[in-house]
């Protein structure tokens, strides 16, 4: 079991959204909050109400698009707050963009932001979880990482590669025996605003997740060390989907209506 409490939490792209719902709930367990963000004045806010709660909580601006200012924040958490015992790589972006539609910078902060910050991250923490040999990894990816869709392009090949960074990083810390947990987190689309006016066909099937009950169950997953949170259940059929050929899977996308999804799409909107 992973215990929350007097832990040293980290959770990038705690401001709003999956990020704060999972850090209420941490605090609400006890955890020590180290909230990471770029949008200082979401993330004052959840600061503020956390510690109003009598949450032990503090909080960093950074980008994490930028290499460098993730190390920089990284040292100045490590010198005020020791090593970080659970780390939540939570922070994504989407453009929800056509492959040709997508500019060129907004391809590379997506990988920025969705991939390649996981590495950062967990190279500046996981030196000290080996060193006290505990600590627990939590890569936020996404169903989409199980199975593409149009206008997805660029996000779905991030997340696709957080599950392989995930399923990789958990090969190799078992190889080496170093005592540090992993989880990955699939989820279908949620309500946060991030994949606002997205549509799915059979609703009962492959509902548009609530956050806070997304939240709850991300909390428990780390609590319990599963290796692995798919949400909802039925994304488990991909697994078999993906042993048919691929026109046989194409039309079986088509008649749940994933491709279709991010038609209506429009996003989160400032404010």
């Amino acid at each position: 079991m992973t215990d929350f409490k007097n832990r040293n939490v980290l959770i990038t792209g705690a401001a709003s959204g999956i990020g704060r719902r999972v850090a209420e709930k941490a605090a609400g367990l006890g955890g020590r909050l180290i909230l990471w963000d770029i949008d200082q004045e979401n993330l004052d806010k959840t600061c503020a109400d956390l510690g109003n709660k009598g949450g032990q909580v503090s909080a960093y601006v950074c980008d994490i698009s930028d290499r460098k200012a993730i190390h920089a924040t990284a040292e100045k958490v490590l010198v005020e707050h020791g090593n970080i015992d659970i780390l939540i790589n939570n922070a994504g972006i989407v453009s929800g963009k056509t492959i040709l539609d997508a500019k060129d910078e907004e391809i590379i902060r997506t990988f920025d932001v969705n991939t390649l910050a996981l590495f950062w991250m967990t190279r500046a923490f996981l030196p000290g979880m080996i060193t006290q040999n505990s600590g627990h990894v939590v890569t936020i990816a996404s169903a989409a990482g199980l199975m593409g869709t149009a206008k997805l392009t660029d996000y779905t090949a991030s997340k696709y590669a957080a599950i392989g960074f995930d399923e990789s990083l958990r090969l190799e810390l078992r190889r080496q025996n170093i005592s540090i947990r992993t989880t990955v987190v699939c989820p279908f689309y949620i309500d946060t605003g991030m994949f606002e006016g997205v549509k799915t066909r059979f609703s009962l099937l492959l509902p548009i997740l609530k956050e806070d009950k997304v939240a709850d169950k991300i909390i428990r997953a780390i609590q319990k060390n599963r290796r692995r949170l798919i949400m909802p259940l039925f994304i488990y059929s991909v697994f078999l989907c993906k042993l048919l050929p691929v026109p046989i899977l194409d039309a079986i996308a088509d008649f749940l209506g994933i491709n279709k999804t991010m038609d209506e799409f429009t996003g989160r909107h400032p404010g």
